[in-house]
C-alpha cells in the first residue's frame, strides 16, 4: 500500500552550462507549489547572484562547522569548492507536503539517495558537446583554461547520467520545460497523493467506500 504523503524531493543535476537553473527557475514561476532548496558554497558569488537566493554563501570555517554539526543532507567539492544541502532546508518543506528541488552534482544525489527513499531524480543534458561549449563561452566569465576544465568536468558529470530516473535534453527550452514539468505533475497524480489532497471529493463520490489508498 502507498502511504507516503509527504512532499516529493527532486533531485536535479547536469553538467555546468546545461541550462539547469534557468529551466528550474522557469518551473518554479509557473508552479507556485514547488520550492527550491537553497544550498550553501564556499565560492564567490556570481554576478547578479544574491545570498540567501541563489545560495547561502559562506567561508571554508563556516561549511567546515555544519559538517562537523551534522547539518548537511549531502556535501560534495567541486572545482576545490564546497557545496551542500542541509537537512533543514528541505525536511519542513517536505513534511508540509511541499515538492523540493534540489540543485546538485552526481556525488549529493548519490548521498541523498542513501539517505532517503522517496526521491525523485533528474539529469539534464545539453543537445551536443559543442552546444555545451558555446554556453560556457556565452557566458564571457571564463578563460581558456577554466573553460577547458569545466568541458572536462562536464563529460565526467555526464557520465553519471545512468543513475537518474529521468533524462532531459536541453535543446529547445520550452520542449525541456515541458518535459521537466510533466514529471512533476505524474508524480502527484499517485494514488497516495491524490487520496491525500481529494480524499473529501474521493469519499463524496464513492459514498465513503474507499477510506484510503488502494492496496
Amino acid at each position: 500500500m502507498e502511504t507516503d504523503i509527504s512532499g516529493t524531493l527532486y533531485i536535479v543535476s547536469a553538467a555546468s552550462g546545461a541550462g539547469k537553473t534557468s529551466l528550474l527557475r522557469a518551473l518554479m514561476d509557473r508552479d507556485p507549489r514547488l520550492v527550491i532548496s537553497v544550498s550553501h558554497t564556499t565560492r564567490a558569488p556570481r554576478p547578479g547572484e544574491v545570498d540567501g537566493r541563489d545560495y547561502h554563501f559562506v567561508d571554508d570555517a563556516a561549511f567546515s562547522g555544519l559538517v562537523e554539526a551534522g547539518a548537511f543532507l549531502e556535501h560534495a567539492r567541486v572545482f576545490d569548492r564546497r557545496y551542500g544541502t542541509t537537512h533543514a532546508a528541505v525536511e519542513a518543506d517536505l513534511a508540509a507536503g511541499r515538492d523540493v528541488l534540489v540543485e546538485i552534482d552526481w556525488q549529493g544525489a548519490r548521498q541523498i539517495r542513501e539517505r532517503l527513499e522517496e526521491t525523485v531524480s533528474v539529469f539534464i543534458l545539453p543537445p551536443s558537446r559543442a552546444a555545451l561549449e558555446a554556453r560556457l563561452r556565452g557566458r564571457g566569465q571564463d578563460s581558456e583554461a577554466v573553460i577547458a576544465d569545466r568541458m572536462r568536468a562536464a563529460v565526467s558529470e555526464m557520465r553519471h547520467c545512468n543513475e537518474y530516473d529521468y533524462l532531459v535534453w536541453n535543446d529547445d527550452f520550452d520542449t525541456a520545460l515541458a518535459d521537466l514539468e510533466a514529471i512533476v505533475r505524474a508524480r502527484r497524480l499517485r494514488r497516495a497523493r491524490q487520496f491525500h489532497d481529494h480524499g473529501d471529493t474521493l469519499g463524496s463520490l464513492t459514498d465513503g467506500a474507499i477510506a484510503g489508498p488502494p492496496v
